[in-house]
């Protein structure tokens, strides 16, 4: 399987990813995963991408391809790959289209998970973790014993900033203005694939694993 995963925060794209790489031994790619690793080991491309970080800046699509040529080429992607979040923008889906060209890489679809902007909403404004050992909780789906406090280890909970209903709302509109277009590209090149990514995670793991014919 070699997929690419879009869809806003909120919708189980990494909740899923992680179920089918323990089921078929994926490799789960992030951006932000293969920025913090190259940055962290001191790599060429890490030292390029930390001096735009540190600036604040974004980090060129040249380097986050150039990242991703390396990455594509580690043992774990023998076995297939979940792209999740990248690419976001056309010109990123251009590049990445030409670099897998060059690697002799087919793609087996581009999955996007539709979900309600309301259930995202409830989903994220309602995450609450454990500020001892890190268990993930939700008000309305995944409630504790009792409020505020953690069923694993009697930690607080807490709600992580970027999980407030400005940010969250926020977050939801640069996502719909970057992804709009993305989703017109994978159309018109017959590889997009819906999901009801609504429905209970395994139906939508299911979902997943019938359109690429697993």
């Amino acid at each position: 399987m070699r997929v690419i995963f879009l869809g806003p925060p909120g919708a189980g794209k990494g909740t899923q990813a992680a179920v089918l790489k323990g089921r078929y031994g994926l490799a789960h790619i992030s951006t932000g995963d293969i920025l913090r690793e190259n940055v962290r080991s001191g790599t060429a491309l890490g030292k390029t991408a930390k001096k735009y970080m540190d600036s604040g800046g974004l980090v060129p699509d040249d380097v986050i391809i150039a990242m991703m040529r390396e990455r594509l080429q580690e043992p774990d992607c023998r076995s297939g790959f979940i792209l999740d979040g990248f690419p976001r923008t056309v010109p990123q889906a251009e590049a990445l289209d030409r670099l897998l060209e060059g690697m002799d890489i087919t793609l087996d679809g581009v999955i996007l998970f539709e979900i309600p902007r309301q259930l995202v909403i409830d989903r994220l404004t309602g995450r609450r973790i454990c500020g001892s050992c890190g268990e993930i909780y939700n008000v309305s789906f995944k409630s504790t014993k009792v409020p505020g406090v953690c069923d694993r280890c009697g930690g607080e909970l807490v709600q992580r900033d970027d999980d407030r209903e400005e940010v969250v709302i926020r977050r939801l509109e640069v996502y719909e203005e970057q992804t709009a277009p993305l989703v017109r590209y994978y159309e018109e090149k017959g590889r997009l694939i819906r999901v009801d990514a609504g429905r209970e995670g395994d139906r939508v793991v299911a979902a997943i694993e019938k359109a690429v014919g697993l």
